[in-house]
């Protein structure tokens, strides 16, 4: 008798051997928002895009401005781990350099 792989069933009375299809399920994705205080610079803010999520200057700048004036702002879009990574690298950055600025993590 053949061996079986985990993923084939041998079909006695036809002699044949199928595969199943495993359906692969995409994650989650979800957003990291920056959201706006009084105190954080613009100048740390655009940094912080730089450094953490790879964004050029204009890029980094929209998104200061972004979250200036709407109050919010998407960094980027990742999966959970990363999401949550990213968003707790901020707000360790902020804290060690005396910066109230707050990241959160949204699904989208």
């Amino acid at each position: 008798m053949p061996k079986k792989n985990k993923n084939e069933i041998f079909e006695e009375d036809l002699g044949v051997i199928t595969k199943e299809k495993i359906e692969v399920k995409k994650p989650d994705m979800y957003a990291v928002v920056l959201i706006n205080d009084d105190y954080t610079p613009m100048e740390f803010v655009i940094y912080v895009l730089q450094t953490i999520f790879k964004k050029n200057y204009e890029e980094a700048k929209k998104i200061m401005l972004l979250v200036h004036n709407e109050g919010k702002g998407i960094c980027g879009i990742f999966s959970l781990d990363i999401a949550e990574t990213k968003a707790n690298q901020v707000i360790e950055f902020s804290r060690i350099n005396q910066h109230p600025l707050e990241c959160k993590v949204q699904k989208q």
